[in-house]
């Protein structure tokens, strides 16, 4: 069963919720509708998904099920959920407005809304990775899960820990893009090509997640697994341990969570 859908905001986090739901039969490219200030970018929407425009622009906001705000912080969102109250104020409202929370979304309005605000993993096109997500009283589980599901594994949490979910396991991904990168530019500093590099690296990646989802061990306990004593492993362990690797990365992540408070404008 599809859902009827209402974007407003056309970037590249909800093109990724999109085409997903899409594919996983959430959504209907005919009941599948976006707005955006750029025309081009809707126009490109509409091609590239067969997204259609079969009523009007108001018809098919009155009409939608879940509407998804997926502006940006710093946009007029105040306004966008006012319309919402004149034209569809029954509509489940999914906010991945980075770092704005339920109280500020509820405030803009003297309406009752149906809020849930969700900060998305950008692996929507794996199935993998989790989405943290918080809702308000009034949002509706049965509705909306299958639409949030679509497009990768969901996290109910408290909406105080959603900032660090964001900073932590939504911006995940690029930490371990990043040691992908310095993993591979070894493996090429050592003599190796760059297609051998990456090739090995990636199969590392996969079997190493895959190694602690299966074996249930401490990471510590695989560690111990692999470097026998005066061996290559416990030599390499040495330089990872006397260097700033595991401080870059909490860092990093701290850095992350501290920016989306920033943007949501609580200081």
């Amino acid at each position: 069963m599809t859902i009827s859908l209402y974007a407003f905001g056309g970037g590249q986090m909800v093109e990724a919720i999109i085409r997903a739901a899409l594919k996983n039969k959430a959504l209907a490219p005919e009941t599948t509708f976006v707005t955006d200030i750029n025309e081009q970018r809707v126009t490109y929407l509409q091609q590239k998904y067969n997204i259609t425009a079969a009523v009007t622009t108001t018809q098919a906001l009155q009409q939608a099920e879940i509407i998804l705000l997926g502006v940006r912080p710093q946009d007029d969102w105040n306004a966008i959920l006012k319309t919402i109250v004149k034209e569809n104020p029954r509509a489940q409202v999914i906010s991945i407005i980075a770092g704005v929370t339920l109280q500020q979304l509820a405030a803009a309005t003297k309406a009752q809304l149906a809020l849930t605000r969700i900060i998305p993993n950008t692996l929507t096109e794996t199935g993998f990775g989790y989405s943290g997500v918080t809702r308000s009283a009034r949002a509706n589980q049965k509705i909306i899960e299958p639409f949030l599901t679509s497009f990768g594994k969901v996290d109910y949490i408290p909406e105080e820990q959603l900032d660090i979910y964001t900073g932590y396991g939504v911006a995940g991904p690029n930490y371990v893009y990043n040691f992908f990168i310095a993993l591979t530019n070894a493996g090429v500093l050592g003599g190796l090509s760059r297609k051998q590099a990456n090739a090995v690296a990636l199969e590392n990646l996969k079997g190493a997640a895959r190694m602690l989802e299966i074996s249930g061990k401490h990471p510590y306990e695989l560690l111990d697994i692999n470097n026998s004593a005066g061996g290559v492993g416990i030599a390499a362990q040495h330089e990872l341990d006397a260097s700033d690797f595991a401080a870059g990365v909490q860092n990093a992540v701290l850095a992350a969570i501290q920016r989306t408070t920033d943007l949501g404008g609580k200081h």
